[in-house]
């Protein structure tokens, strides 16, 4: 039995090992597989000599092992673990065999058999606490105690301030007592998101005011609730859908007009509007909602009413002057609105590679009060701000605003993380101006939409390498100890930029790297692309062979195959006919969720995924089918056409046939980052195979290997990092300081929400929000959203 089992694997090796050989990559499989063939035809004889053979094959495995990926644990893990486990049975069968004739004498097989099964035992144990791909050499940051009458009054914007840091000035719950929490209440929305990976999702983060929480659904129904007994105080229902494609809400803006208006401090900056209410008005304070059919509504937040005189009864149609929408899905709403001084300022989702004619991605601003129209700002036109005459519509397919925004009072500006025009992996047809602004930071003046400055972070970008999240505004510490004002921003390709809010320019080096072009005709392929290399590029790391993976040795040596089959050139490998390999794909690098900074250390978190995807592009067949809006074309739905283009694209996960991802883990991280030094002060796996597993089968083994994570987290002056995007059901704690997780509560369902934190005015007590409708491949969904408190 044993001699099969190491005739079937010393097949596989040398069958395997060969191909890959054929592909310039490794010897070590063809002769351990070569050598694991002998030891099997030995023992199948019943020789000693058999057992020997495979013992000198598993020192070469060790030997090779540490030089080829040194003491890094999850590659030896994937190279050792089971040879170690498969060399103890084969030393405990030793005495059944025969030396010359004679019995082999049992004691030391046997006790070499134990002690590598031992050995085995301690690696799989060792699997089970997680592995810093960074380790915090000092602690990160102190805390800071919160001054009697500086703590965070709301959470009035999706990303808590209007400069989208994710930080809350609260410290009731802290590094002390956070092991305490407890549910306080459960809220049901009744808007359970169903979804293959194309559907619906909740990517919620709450607001509050006051002694209210603010919700909105997938379905963009809004709903208020007793910040203290999350009892329902008003729900106003929309049911928006759009067929069931890529529906979600991620977040509300929020308006009091009785709330100081700020005017901008800089020099130069353009007055902020008053605000004015009609006659007869009530909608004094107002939650703002755009929906994924492209409405944007105004809602009484004190009732949940319409504010009738916004728009036509409280709703303004988006897609006026947007022209054509073939189909609804393809011009939609998911990310919050920003309410800038008076203004409330929106984007769009164009959707992805659908084809060439799609709808614009004007940027808009409208009167918080009436809706009507203050500017647009048009990327596909040389005067972005011109008014159109009626009957006409914004440029087509231009670069588009799909992730959230921040606003600095100051300046009175507003800064968008902008994408790609359609579609993402061709560009024969782009514009002079599409190529100024797709996949770039974009200030504009929030009361005039004139531009101020366009940092570009992707040339002629074939990759969806997107801006895709809003960026974080905060003062940038100098050498000499002061600060500029600045924001810090992270890309889909693992990039993190920090550029002056004032100029636009990179506060840290970035370098224009030449890279290779592809032949496709007519593409204009940049000659450089720009590396943020003065801030640690997370994730994105030019692989190689050695950095293939595997749970298995077998599965490894499929995925160091694929690997060699594709061509790479590293972060920026452009698509063509041929099969390639895209490393951070398009799914990112980081993703929506954004970043979370503590001002008082300049440190900033930052949550990624590590999840790569090969692409092939193909002639186009007559009368193809064009995709829903989805983004299956990113998960393997087959050949996907890019309507308007002769090409059609493949394009699926660089996964093992086991479906884990090929390179070596972690798949997900979390990251602290100091902005004195730029330097990484420590980085975490995120996320167990509790809930996932091979084949998409749970496991439930909380081996904390890192998974791809997706959504935001929120920074406390407690001391404490909150994070619950991961592909396990959990709402975890971490000490900022160290990046040690020291508290996790169990969710129904996983999330993919923000969590976020406020103090009752009427209670005093701090909560922590977080919502939870299922994580992204996850078949499990729910409609909860769960506050957590410490008792009383």
């Amino acid at each position: 039995m044993l001699a099969i089992v190491l005739l079937a694997a010393g097949l596989f090796f040398v069958i395997g090992g060969g191909r890959l050989i054929t592909l310039g990559g490794s010897w070590y499989f063809l002769i351990a597989g070569i050598a694991i063939l002998a030891a099997a035809v030995q023992i199948a004889r019943g020789r000693v000599s058999g057992a020997v053979i495979f013992g000198l094959t598993f020192v070469g495995t060790v030997l090779w092992s540490l030089a080829e990926v040194g003491l890094d644990y999850w590659g030896l893990v994937s190279r050792l673990l089971a040879l170690t486990v498969g060399t103890g049975v084969v030393a405990l069968s030793a005495p059944l065999m025969r030396a010359g004739g004679r019995g082999v004498r049992a004691r030391w097989p046997v006790a070499a058999g134990i002690v590598l099964l031992l050995l085995g035992a301690v690696g799989f144990a060792s699997m089970f606490r997680p592995h810093p791909t960074v380790t915090a050499e000092a602690p990160a940051a102190s805390r800071v105690p919160v001054e009697p009458g500086t703590e965070q009054k709301d959470w009035a914007h999706y990303g808590n301030d209007a400069g989208s840091n994710r930080f809350a000035a609260l410290d009731q719950i802290n590094t002390g007592n956070v092991q305490d929490l407890r549910v306080a209440w459960t809220y049901h929305t009744g808007d359970i998101p169903i979804s293959n990976g194309s559907g619906a999702e909740d990517q919620l983060t709450p607001l509050q005011i006051g002694d209210r929480v603010f919700l909105c659904t997938p379905k963009n129904n809004v709903i208020a609730l007793d910040a203290d007994t999350g009892e329902q105080i008003w729900r106003h229902d929309v049911n928006a859908s759009v067929g069931g494609v890529w529906e979600r809400c991620r977040g509300l803006a929020y308006f009091d007009i009785n709330a100081p208006l700020a005017q901008p401090s800089v020099p130069g900056s353009t007055p902020v509007p008053p605000a004015t209410l009609p006659a007869g008005a009530t909608c004094e304070r107002r939650i703002l909602m755009n929906s994924i059919d492209a409405r944007l509504f105004a809602f009484d937040a004190d009732t949940g009413e319409s504010c009738g005189e916004f728009g036509t009864g409280g709703v303004v149609d988006l897609k006026d002057g947007i022209g054509e929408v073939a189909n609804p899905a393809y011009y939609t709403q998911t990310s919050a609105p920003t309410v800038a001084g008076t203004t409330v300022v929106v984007g769009g989702r164009i959707a992805d590679n659908v084809q060439v004619d799609m709808p614009g991605g004007v940027m808009r601003g409208f009167d918080v009060i009436t809706g009507q129209l203050r500017w647009s700002f048009d990327p596909g036109t040389e005067d972005p701000n011109r008014i159109l005459s009626p009957g006409e519509h914004y440029a087509r397919s231009t670069p588009n605003v799909w992730a959230g925004m921040s606003y600095d009072p100051a300046m009175n500006t507003v800064f968008m993380p902008v994408g790609s025009p359609s579609v993402d992996l061709w560009g024969a047809t782009r514009s002079a101006l599409d190529l100024t602004y797709g996949a770039s930071v974009l200030a504009v003046d929030a009361t005039t939409g004139q531009r101020k400055w366009v940092y570009q972070t992707v040339h002629n970008d074939l990759w969806d390498f997107d801006v895709p999240m809003a960026p974080t505004l905060l003062d940038f510490p100098k050498a000499d100890g002061s600060t500029v004002p600045a924001l810090v921003v992270g890309t889909k390709a693992g990039q993190i930029f920090v550029l002056d809010r004032l100029t636009g320019q990179p506060l840290t080096r970035v370098e224009e790297r030449p890279v290779r072009p592809g032949t496709i005709p007519d593409e204009p392929y940049a000659p450089t692309q720009p590396f943020s290399v003065g801030m640690p590029q997370i994730g994105a790391e030019t692989l190689t062979e050695a950095d293939m993976w595997g749970a298995t040795p077998f599965d490894q040596l499929i995925c160091r195959i694929q690997f060699r089959q594709m061509r790479y050139d590293g972060l920026f490998t452009v698509p063509d006919t041929d099969l390639s390999l895209s490393f951070p794909g398009s799914l990112g690098g980081m993703n929506w969720g954004g970043i979370s900074a503590d001002p008082h250390s300049h440190v900033i978190f930052v949550n990624d995924m590590r999840l790569g995807l090969w692409i092939q592009m193909y002639p186009q067949e007559p009368q193809a089918g064009l995709s829903d809006g989805g983004e299956a074309p990113n998960a393997g739905m087959g050949l996907v056409p890019l309507g308007g283009t002769p090409y059609a694209v493949v394009k699926n996960r660089f996964l093992s046939p086991l479906g884990i991802p090929c390179q070596k883990p972690p798949f997900g991280t979390m990251t602290a980052i100091d902005l004195k030094t730029q330097q990484i002060l420590w980085q975490v796996p995120v996320g167990t195979v509790e809930d996932t597993g091979p084949l998409g089968i749970r496991m439930g083994l909380p081996i904390p290997i890192g998974l791809p994570t997706l959504g935001g987290s929120l920074a406390t002056q407690g001391g404490l990092l909150f994070f619950a995007g991961t592909q396990d059901y959990y709402l975890r704690a971490f000490d900022m300081a160290t990046g040690k997780e020291i508290w996790k509560e169990r969710l129904p369902v996983g999330s993919q929400g923000g969590p976020m934190t406020y103090q009752s005015p009427r209670t005093g007590k701090q909560y922590v929000v977080i919502s939870a409708g299922g994580a992204r491949q996850s078949p499990d969904r729910g409609d909860y959203v769960i506050a957590y408190a410490l008792p009383d």
